[in-house]
């Protein structure tokens, strides 16, 4: 049996391999070029890519690719050969430092929201050296940022590396303050637990929804679903095993550490979670683990689905954003320690983050806003759409203590005893896991639960990072004259939670008691996606991106444009589905069906007149009846759809939401009934109960 960690890594151009391929020289000038985010000098730069380039081709790569995240949600990548012509016909394999720091794609056909007319084609690709390369499909992959010829950016790395930047600048002046001289630089580290569902290829393929939106835009509830429980961390189905373990080596070789792997609540879902890594790797790495786990998933039969909600009435999928913050010296920023009511540098930048969350969750539900979220958020397996945050009972006795100004003894580390004397005693957590809560306190990070499973974690990172930043800005600024420092830091906890303690519920976010308390308390309740861009473009949500120099306005209304157009298309796409499946799948299936009922009948009652067929014809006649309604309520969305042609940008996505989704939950409403009503023979596509219980 092969040993993982003589593997692991081995198609990545990581640190052991600079080390031994790169001359010391270079090596520890590139080192200090990312740990210091400085430019990268040419000469190191060559020397790099000549090592990069002697690396991969022995590893029987011909060509390299600039990899980049633009603004459609995936990857994107151009691939060069390394060769190069010389005389005689003959060709060498080159590359050169120029072209491992800058790329040139087309950037006319990528979303831009304005920024870019199709004419204006050029656009930058610029190496990431934070961020290994690595070997693909025979290719050399270079992961960069992508910008606009005029400098603007065209992608969601960029941002998310000003962002990091930003936050770093801000925690280390706070560091010194507590005369931590020693930080240079900060980190924000990010583990996104993965969900997914498995289904069988040969189901996916005959079924246009699926193939069309990654959705099921009809399919009636089987008579069982997850009602008992009995999917979750059970036993792993063998050919799901074999997937799973075919997934780990394929992402071990990438250098992404796939640590968890078990079955989530929904038949045929399933969660995959790495360990923490620094939050643009993070971004890399969760982008190249969907793009594998669909490629295995095809090896082994099955379709990888990565939709938020593919099926109604189950679990959808999510991607929980586990976020901390460390130092460039190994301190975890997060971690309360063991007496956090002492622990005064915790305690700032615990009230950081809570006044962040509070100032700016318009922007954190903007950063998981999408059609696709839109069907999992609020559901039971997942937080409703108002943040809050969850501290858990310990925390928030003493935030509460520090704004009474009452005194309590240290909570002392409780110990759960099983009643079992051969089982030992399991230390008790400072927190509980509030599985409702939207941004929940874990025990050392925040577990950010809104993300979508589809999601590049990048956006929401990049919300976060920003909105922490300027909290400690603002600290800093308050706390830089104070003449008594602990003095000083004391009230400004005490102040920050009093003044933001309204984010904070521990309580279910379920309830509908819930929803009642928020509006009292001021929070937003944006439920669908074109509410929540709306607030995208806030005069506060503006100067806070330019203050950090993440987004210019500009880009932020850029931006705003891409994810209206990117909301609404997505409904249309799917709108355009549902009325070709009623009309070309759904409608002639159950008439040629209802057609053989009535002939059924008519044939029994020619050999034996007086018989009643009371049943079939009562049957005959509903699916008859629900075809007419169906045809109307599909020709009625079909009139809709027409009429937003002339709508665009914000007014569009609001007019989708408001009457394109209503339309269509009607005909959707109509076809599950009568899917009830037909033979399972008769329907003309895979049922729920086909796709999700008989998967081995």
């Amino acid at each position: 049996m092969e040993n993982v960690a003589d593997y692991f890594g081995c198609l990545v151009f990581n640190d052991a391999v600079m080390r031994e391929k790169l001359p010391k020289d270079i090596y520890k000038s590139l080192k200090k070029t990312v740990s210091e985010g400085k430019d990268i000098d040419i000469t190191v730069a060559n020397s790099v890519a000549n090592a990069m380039k002697t690396w991969a081709v022995d590893n029987g790569c011909t060509h390299f690719t600039h990899w980049f995240q633009p603004m459609t949600g995936i990857t994107a990548e151009k691939h060069d050969a390394f060769i190069s012509p010389v005389d005689g016909g003959k060709v060498i394999l080159e590359f050169s430092g120029k072209e491992l720091i800058k790329g040139e794609p087309d950037a006319s056909s990528f979303p831009s929201g304005g920024l870019r007319a199709t004419f204006e084609a050029r656009g930058y690709t610029a190496w990431d050296p934070t961020s290994y390369a690595f070997i693909k499909d025979d290719t050399l992959y270079i992961p960069t940022a992508f910008c606009s010829y005029t400098g603007e950016v065209l992608d969601k790395k960029t941002p998310l590396l000003r962002s990091m930047e930003a936050l770093s600048k801000e925690a280390v002046e706070i560091l010194h303050m507590f005369g931590k001289d020693d930080v240079k630089r900060v980190i924000t580290t990010v583990g996104p637990e993965q969900e997914y569902f498995l289904i069988n290829k040969e189901d996916y393929a005959k079924r246009k929804d699926l193939v069309f939106t990654g959705r099921t835009l009809f399919g009636a509830r089987a008579p069982k679903g997850q009602e008992m429980e009995d999917h979750y961390f059970g036993s792993i189905k063998t050919r799901v095993a074999a997937y799973m373990r075919d997934l780990d080596k394929e992402l071990w070789k990438l250098g992404i550490t796939a640590k968890t792997r078990h079955n989530e609540v929904a038949p045929c879902q399933h969660e995959l979670a790495p360990v923490f890594a620094t939050t643009n790797v993070a971004t890399d790495h969760n982008q190249l683990t969907m793009e594998t786990m669909k490629k295995v998933a095809e090896r082994h039969g099955f379709t990888c689905l990565l939709h938020e909600k593919p099926f109604a009435g189950v679990n959808g999928s999510g991607k929980h954003n586990n976020w901390s913050i460390s130092t460039d010296t190994g301190l975890n920023l997060l971690s309360p320690g063991s007496n956090p009511k002492e622990n005064k540098q915790f305690l700032l930048f615990l009230v950081a983050v809570i006044k962040a969350v509070d100032e700016y969750q318009d922007l954190l539900r903007v950063s998981v806003a999408s059609a696709s979220n839109d069907h999992r958020l609020g559901a039971n397996e997942a937080p409703p759409a108002i943040v809050s945050m969850f501290l858990g009972d310990e925390l928030s006795t003493i935030l509460e203590s520090i704004a009474e100004g009452t005194d309590i003894a240290a909570a002392e580390k409780k110990r759960m005893e099983l009643g079992v004397h051969v089982l030992p005693s399991i230390p008790k957590d400072t927190t509980d896991r509030n599985r409702t809560s939207p941004f929940a306190f874990t025990g050392n990070r925040f577990e950010f639960r809104m993300l979508g499973s589809s999601f590049s974690v990048s956006g929401p990172n990049v919300v976060l990072n920003t909105i922490v930043a300027k909290a400690l800005k603002d600290f800093a600024a308050t706390l830089k004259d104070a003449k008594d420092f602990d003095a000083a830091v004391d009230a400004l906890i005490r102040d920050t939670y009093i003044a933001h303690k309204r984010i904070v519920f521990n309580g279910n976010n379920y309830s509908d008691e819930w929803v009642e308390e928020a509006a009292r308390r001021g929070l937003y309740n944006l439920k669908s996606t074109p509410e929540a861009l709306d607030t995208f473009v806030a005069d506060k949500n503006i100067a806070l991106f330019k203050e950090f120099g993440v987004f210019s306005p500009s880009e932020i209304h850029s931006r705003f444009e891409i994810l209206n157009e990117e909301y609404s298309k997505s409904l249309h796409i799917e709108a355009l589905t549902m009325g070709d499946m009623v009309n070309t799948q759904i409608i002639p299936a159950v008439s040629k069906y209802a057609g053989e009922l009535a002939s059924a009948i008519a044939a029994k009652k020619a050999i034996l007149p007086s018989l009643r067929c009371t049943a079939e014809t009562a049957l005959v006649e509903n699916i008859s009846a629900m075809l007419d309604d169906l045809a109307i309520k599909t020709a009625a969305l079909s009139s809709i759809v027409e009429k937003s042609a002339s709508f665009g940008g914000s007014e569009l996505a609001h007019f989708t939401r408001e009457c394109i989704v209503p339309a269509m939950e009607d005909v959707r409403a109509v076809a599950d009934k009568l899917e009830l009503s037909v033979s399972h023979e008769a329907w003309p596509f895979p049922t729920y109960g086909d796709m999700l219980f008989y998967v081995d």
